[in-house]
């Protein structure tokens, strides 16, 4: 049977904030942030994920010209130096290429303009798009994974579109809008540090909150992307992580994605594979 071509899309500026592929304080003691990618790759390396798709590039959108991403991306830079830090270990591989050989750059170049230029962002957005658009064509992607891109996208994923419904996103919380666990956005995770408070932010700007009753736990979202915030149809969630009033933001991650969002990454797409779950290759 055919593999899959699957095209992996994230942002190396959100994959620092969580300090992927380093060492983070943990309860006292250091335990080591394993990111998406990384647990990807070794799950189709050691899973019957493998048998069912070829990981074809991981493209990220991060403008290396941009004084803030720059920032942003900090020590680990845009490319992997010996002996540097990086977001996973340089010698990863998937299928017997190495990750590195794998990565290319679509930098979503619109986002330095200013904030009022509506016109000419929406132009450099579409622009963003149609470039990636066409690399993906190029590589015969079929299915399209999001982790952490801080980008909404639009024209790829509209209906009658090339990539509508073959687009899905890896989100660090619950997306479904009747659960009473729901975290959609950017700030899922503060947003749960502040449920299990018994308090929910109303406005991010401000961080007015209002009492709400508390959320002790959270988890993950395997879901279509539509031109929404986490909006898409859900393919599988996992509530898994539990959460203590005393957790810091890196704490909860590391338990999330350990706990809610690698086995939510791994099950949806053996959900979409028709794999029985857990498989080994």
């Amino acid at each position: 049977m055919a593999k899959t071509k699957l095209v992996y899309i994230w942002s190396l500026r959100n994959a620092a904030a969580d300090k992927a592929g380093q060492y983070i304080d943990y309860k006292g003691g250091r335990r080591y942030m394993k990111s998406p990618l990384e647990y990807l790759a070794e799950a189709m390396n050691g899973t019957a994920l493998g048998e069912a798709y070829s990981l074809e590039a991981v493209i990220y959108d991060d403008d290396k010209d941009s004084a803030r991403d720059r920032e942003r991306v900090g020590e680990y830079g845009f490319a992997y130096q010996p002996g540097g830090q990086w977001f996973y270990p340089p010698e990863l591989e998937v299928g017997g290429r190495r990750v590195n050989d794998l990565l290319c750059a679509i930098p979503s170049t619109y986002r330095r303009l200013p904030l009022d230029a509506t016109a000419e962002r929406a132009a450099g957005k579409s622009a963003f798009e149609a470039r990636l658009l066409d690399r993906l064509l190029t590589l015969g992607a079929e299915l399209v994974v999001l982790d952490g891109l801080i980008v909404i996208l639009d024209e790829l994923v509209l209906p009658g579109a090339h990539y509508h419904r073959k687009i899905v996103n890896i989100h660090p919380g619950i997306t479904r809008i009747e659960s009473p666990y729901e975290r959609r956005g950017a700030y899922a995770t503060l947003d749960a540090l502040h449920g299990v408070k018994g308090r929910k932010v109303v406005d991010w700007r401000t961080m007015e909150t209002v009492e709400v009753p508390v959320a002790a736990m959270t988890g993950a979202s395997f879901h279509y992307v539509d031109n929404g915030i986490d909006s898409g149809e859900v393919i599988h969630d996992v509530l898994g992580t539990e959460i203590s009033p005393e957790d810091t933001i890196l704490e909860l991650r590391w338990n999330n994605f350990n706990r809610s969002l690698f086995p939510a990454l791994s099950q949806g797409l053996e959900i979409m594979a028709g794999i029985a779950p857990g498989a080994a290759r």
